[in-house]
């Protein structure tokens, strides 16, 4: 994942935890605008979600920010 990106999701997963706690989900659309203005860096940010870690389409905001800050 790029770096810009991975700054982004974690930026994104802090904010959602501030604001609603330890235990919000949030999906890989969380980090991107309600429109599709960059379709290389969706698909990249859907490809470490769903063929990478195969995870589920709502995941806890903590457990993202911490498998990006390890590097998974």
């Amino acid at each position: 994942m790029r770096e810009s990106l991975r700054k982004k999701a974690i930026e994104v997963c802090n904010t959602k935890i501030a604001q609603k706690g330890e235990n919000v989900g949030l999906s890989f659309y969380a980090f991107f605008k309600n429109k599709n203005d960059n379709p290389v860096v969706l698909m990249e940010a859907a490809s470490w979600w769903i063929e990478t870690n195969q995870l589920d389409h709502f995941e806890k905001a903590l457990k993202i920010k911490r498998m990006i800050e390890a590097g998974d």
